[in-house]
């Protein structure tokens, strides 16, 4: 328990220290210098403080030491529990209304995350909301107990298992499971998922979650981070105010935990509901930050990490054994994991994958890596960094990495020597790594075969769980006299100014527009090049056309194959994209400013000069029909593939990007090119340039590099009407054995531009476009049926679709059915209260400053406005057009589009589980259907 005694208002840690780490890579250029400050309240709650005026934000970033690190046997899965309650609502703030206080207030990178050695709660608020934000997260930590009951726990007990029972729909998800299960041993704080067993989460109680609270989630057991706007005098007198009062809690004991070895070859064969089987070797590795943990990186980048390492070019590229190759290594306070997993091709036994792994492990043990791929993986390393330091908040954001390094190592201000150890890999020191960790004997693998997905599930602990348990005030009723004044909201400061990109326009003598967006506070550049070359201009039977384009785009040109162009990008750090949408192709990079000319050089040589090989067209086309074999694997895939064919028929709006089998199998080496030539050309086609780079540089880089492309394209397709809306009816894709059933809504929608698209943004918020939703406080907080629901319009350039659903438990797939409809059906005739209106407006508004944080994010955004032809100042305009928008405007839109008697609710599941709740429903007849969207009689 807390301990129960008033404490002071003391004045904070006298001395604040001063830090800031500034970085030097081996290249010689200097890295950017981030200021933080560093102290302590009396009740040791450690502070860290960041300043920056960029954006009219602060990020307010709150880690908890304690993670399934801490957690006892038996009660697996108490740390991610826990980052539930904690939203359900505190003593002063009320019941379930965190996230959407600071929702309202025009949050962005809202979240709370568990992993093994911490919990983290973190948001990006406007800067004039800095109070709210700490008197929101001070609750939570120091009156969460007079807010937690049993009736919370029921409902979050739900909701965990439901993200546990998602995690367990996906494919392979099991077969992770088990790897980690040999890796450790049982009651290692390593041994199970970080969500817990579904016995260990159901088997929680209200007294043990009180306790686990008063232990871990105290002043003096956590670290909070605010970066950005905000006034420092100021900021001292909010923690002080908010968090000043809250007792320390009793100290933490350190975690003395020791993983033991693995010296002899640990094997597994899981079964699960997958078409292709797939082959996982993990290892323990190093633990974070220490040197060999570095080299361990840089090893596996070169066997399985880039687009061309070694186990992809034997596998992947040239044998064509394996469908995919996957490899990384994740540092934590015990040890390091690292893992490779291999997806076979059909046909290939896992034993001969299995050989050929450790074929291609032992010549990088051997021969050691090349100094071109280390130069890679210390490159893509440093950019990764850098890039991230645009964010304020969110996950590797200025908030997150002083959080991370300090958690890890006690220091912040880590990056120089994060930055020094990483340069400090040699060739030498990764193949040595690679000999010491990465043998045979000390593996774990796992082999995942199709059969029968077999689940852990327990039910649900009965209604009177916990009825007769006595709740204790942690504090004296002396104390929570004096706490009264939280009772009021905090008002928010002085709106600031919104300063949202309004690009510069230019254009080349070929017709090439280019838009930029200057920003040098760090040394990054985003580049695009979007073009109006989507999946709607897919000829007539040719579904899938336009993404087998974009993808072969990236994987040679005329002077460079696949291995040169992906080693040219990653020995400057980047990795250059290529994908196609419904109206759009797009080409993208981020890099460091030093490397722009090598990276444009590579982008206009994608743009410009792809080479359709045939090889290349071979792989992708084959690896593409497996991908749409395997969608089966996944309920999610299969409803989101039938959902749109049911409203759109063969209209382009209608077919699934990725094609059907008889489309791909179908298409030549000519059909790709022919594509390309019709759609990809400068005057259908924008450069987007965002980051630290002027005018003038923009113009040379422009012309330098595009100024000599000449295509000419076809005129825009003219998309057919879609056909008339059917009565509203359920169907039903089956997939035996599936643990939840993916439930969906689809119908009619609106074009991009309808001028009731922004009303409809305002609707749409309300209805499922938030968390604090209706949709999703009826099946997620309400009922417990599902992890998260939520409905919104995709608008396209000559129609749109409404969509509305969720991933929900199987037994409950009618009841939730109902309620999504229920709220669908009533919103028009309950249309947003005039609460909900403005708290939609004030998100919308204040939150658009947080979309526009890096230059990808803004590139992202003025693709948009090219492939849209909207005004310049579209976005900078979104504030007025919002607050404009009147109650009876929302009235309007919601009796005119959402139409709960026409729409066609899909739901992939296990039929003979789902069946006749959904035909007790009244919802509208049932029928079933095949993944393509044929009746099955």
């Amino acid at each position: 328990m807390k301990s129960l005694f008033r404490s002071s208002l003391c004045a904070l840690a006298a001395a604040a220290l001063l830090g800031s780490f500034v970085a030097q890579s081996q290249s010689g250029h200097k890295l950017p210098e981030i200021k933080y400050q560093e102290f302590k309240l009396p009740n040791g709650l450690q502070v860290l403080t960041h300043e920056d005026h960029r954006l009219p934000l602060v990020a307010v970033d709150l880690w908890y030491h304690v993670g399934p690190l801490n957690e006892k046997p038996g009660r697996t899965g108490f740390a991610h529990l826990f980052e539930h309650m904690m939203f359900e609502g505190s003593k002063y703030v009320g019941e379930k209304a965190h996230i959407k206080y600071v929702q309202s207030a025009g949050a962005t990178d809202v979240n709370g995350t568990t992993d093994f050695d911490r919990t983290n709660y973190f948001e990006t608020m406007p800067s004039n909301q800095l109070e709210l934000a700490m008197w929101l997260e001070s609750d939570r930590m120091g009156f969460l107990m007079e807010g937690l009951d049993r009736v919370k726990l029921t409902n979050q007990r739900d909701v965990v298992r439901n993200e546990r029972r998602q995690g367990e729909g996906r494919p392979y998800d099991v077969a992770d499971e088990a790897a980690f299960h040999l890796l450790f041993p049982k009651g290692h704080p390593y041994y199970g998922s970080v969500i817990g067993s579904h016995a260990d989460v159901e088997s929680a109680r209200i007294a043990d979650v009180r306790d686990f609270h008063q232990q871990f989630y105290t002043p003096n057991n956590a670290t909070i981070v605010i970066a950005g706007d905000f006034d420092p005098a100021m900021l001292k007198s909010l923690l002080e105010k908010y968090f000043g009062p809250i007792p320390k809690g009793p100290a933490v004991e350190a975690v003395n935990v020791q993983t033991p070895p693995i010296t002899s070859q640990k094997r597994e064969t899981i079964t699960d509901t997958v078409k292709l089987p797939r082959l996982s070797v993990s290892w323990l590795t190093p633990k974070a930050f220490t040197p060999d943990s570095y080299s361990i990186d840089t090893a596996i980048h070169a066997l399985g990490g880039g687009k061309a390492s070694r186990l992809d070019e034997a596998l992947v590229i040239k044998g064509q054994t394996a469908q995919s190759v996957s490899c990384n290594n994740g540092t934590y306070a015990l040890t390091g994991i690292t893992s490779c997993d291999i997806t076979a091709k059909p046909g290939v036994k896992l034993e001969d994958l299995e050989a050929s792994f450790w074929a291609e492990l032992g010549k990088l043990q051997k021969d050691g890596p090349t100094a071109e791929e280390v130069q890679a993986s210390k490159a893509l390393s440093l950019t990764e960094k850098i890039t991230g330091l645009q964010r304020l908040g969110g996950f590797g954001g200025v908030a997150d990495m002083l959080n991370y390094y300090n958690q890890y190592t006690g220091n912040p201000g880590f990056l120089p020597k994060d930055v020094a150890l990483t340069d400090a890999v040699t060739a030498a020191s990764t193949k040595a790594a690679a000999v010491k960790y990465l043998t045979k004997d000390s593996a774990v693998v796992v082999y995942c075969v199709p059969g029968e997905k077999k689940l852990e599930d327990v039910p649900r602990s009965p209604a009177d769980t916990d009825a007769n348990v006595k709740l204790v005030n942690p504090y004296t009723p002396e104390f929570e006299a004096s706490q009264d004044w939280r009772k009021t909201k905090p008002a928010p400061g002085p709106a600031p100014a919104l300063h949202l990109p309004v690009p510069t326009q230019f254009k080349l003598d070929n017709g090439l527009t280019v838009l930029l967006v200057e920003d040098h506070s760090l040394p990054v550049l985003s580049a695009s090049l979007v073009s109006r070359a989507g999946s709607e201009n897919n000829p007539a039977g040719k579904s899938g056309l336009a993404t087998l384009v974009s993808e072969v785009m990236g994987d040679g040109t005329a002077s460079r194959d696949l291995a040169k162009l992906a080693g040219d990008q990653e020995k400057i750090g980047t990795h250059i994209g290529t994908g196609s949408g419904l109206e759009s192709g797009t080409i993208s990079m981020s890099l460091l400013t030093y490397n722009s000319a090598e990276g444009m050089d590579l982008l206009a040589d994608v743009a410009q000069h792809p080479a359709f090989r045939a090889d290349d067209v071979d792989r992708r086309k084959k690896q593409r029909l497996i991908r749409i074999g395997q969608e089966t694997d996944s309920v999610q895939s299969m409803a989101t593939r039938v959902g749109p064919k049911l409203v759109f028929g063969d209209s382009p709006y209608g077919q699934p990007g990725n094609g059907t089998a008889e489309t791909v199998e179908s298409f030549t080496g000519s059909d790709l090119s022919s594509f390309y030539a019709s759609h990809y050309g400068p005057s259908d086609s924008a450069l987007i340039l965002s980051g630290d780079i002027t005018r003038a540089e923009a113009e040379k880089l422009a012309k330098t590099y595009f100024g000599k492309w000449n295509a000419t394209t076809a005129p825009p397709v003219v998309i057919p009407a879609p056909p008339a809306p059917q009565p509203t009816h359920i169907v039903i894709i089956d997939k035996p054995g599936a643990p939840q059933t993916a439930l969906y809504a689809y119908g009619l929608g609106v074009p991009v531009s309808s001028p009731d698209s922004d009303t409809l943004d305002l609707v749409n918020y309300t209805l499922g476009g938030a968390f604090g939703s209706r949709i999703n406080m009826n099946l997620r907080e309400v009922h417990g049926y599902t992890y998260g629901a939520r409905s919104g319009f995709s608008e396209y350039r000559s129609g749109g679709a409404f969509y509305a659903g969720a991933l929900v438990r199987t037994n409950v797939t009618a009841e939730a059915a109902k309620e999504m409809m229920g709220e669908i059906k009533n919103f028009p005739d309950k249309p947003s209260t005039d609460e909900e209106l403005a708290a939609a407006k004030e998100s919308l508004i204040r939150s658009l400053p947080g979309r526009f944080e890096t230059n990808f994010a803004i590139a992202s955004a003025l693709s948009n406005i090219f492939v849209y032809s909207r005004p310049l100042d579209y976005y900078s305009n979104l504030p007025r057009k919002y607050e404009e928008v009147t109650q009876a405007d929302i009235a309007s839109a919601a009796k005119k589009y959402l139409h709960a008697d026409q729409l066609v609710i899909v739901t992939a599941g296990d039929k003979s589980k789902i069946e006749q709740g959904l035909k007790n429903a009244g919802l509208g007849p049932v029928e079933t259907r095949d993944i393509s969207g044929k009746l099955i009689q």
